[in-house]
């Protein structure tokens, strides 16, 4: 495989990102906003060019994932005649980067985007996703270890049994991102986006994963020496 096809652990992004933030000044809350806005962008591509009538549901966990998820839910917010909701899986106190915190922090002061939150979330969930067109799948990225606890299992569970056109962030949640294999269930995705490099845990899981599409968020390509 060629150096620019390479795919690359969850261990090696780490690693680059920190370089492109650390050494380039290139901010992992830019990182952020580039991964959310590609994948609203992709979404647009596959389900537009006009969203009127739309309903669109992120599934939003903690960690960066799901900051990734409330990006693209804003820009998506910004056309005419679409519902977007988001769900925060887990107490927003627990949020666990600044630059998830900041987003959570923008979309939790805007109008045009619902939010669900609390001990009764998946219930409230439930009520939405009946009906919903669009579902963005951003439980867990890269960062995924062990067994999958509630309220995480039954929001995979509640994605798979839906109708609509499923966009996992990243790694669809529940597949480990370095060895392909599942714990205990993953979401299963019409399409996954994934960000500077293809991720080696996506490699012949197409079952799971749909199509990939690859998005690069800027993260200058001199970050990788002495990781890849």
């Amino acid at each position: 495989m060629a150096l620019e096809e390479r795919s690359i652990s969850s261990e090696q992004m780490y690693r680059i990102e920190d370089n492109g933030h650390s050494i380039f000044g290139m901010k992992k809350l830019l990182m952020m906003e580039n991964a959310g806005h590609g994948l609203a962008d992709f979404i647009l591509s596959e389900k537009g060019p006009h969203l009127d009538g739309k309903k669109i549901i992120s599934f939003c966990g903690t960690g960066n994932n799901g900051g990734d998820a409330m990006v693209a839910s804003r820009h998506l917010s910004g056309y005419y005649g679409v519902d977007v909701t988001i769900v925060l899986l887990g107490d927003s106190k627990n949020i666990k980067t600044e630059e998830t915190m900041v987003n959570w922090s923008i979309v939790g002061k805007m109008k045009s985007i619902k939010i669900l939150t609390g001990t009764n979330v998946l219930e409230l969930a439930k009520k939405e996703i009946s009906n919903s067109n669009i579902i963005i799948d951003g439980i867990f990225g890269t960062g995924i270890k062990g067994k999958i606890r509630e309220p995480y299992s039954s929001a995979i569970d509640l994605i798979n049994s839906s109708d609509a056109y499923v966009v996992a962030v990243d790694i669809p949640s529940g597949i480990d991102p370095n060895d392909g294999a599942f714990h205990e269930k993953c979401v299963k995705a019409d399409s996954t986006v994934t960000f500077h490099r293809f991720k080696n845990g996506l490699t012949g899981n197409k079952e799971y994963t749909g199509k990939v599409h690859l998005e690069k968020i800027g993260i200058p390509i001199d970050a990788e020496q002495g990781v890849i």
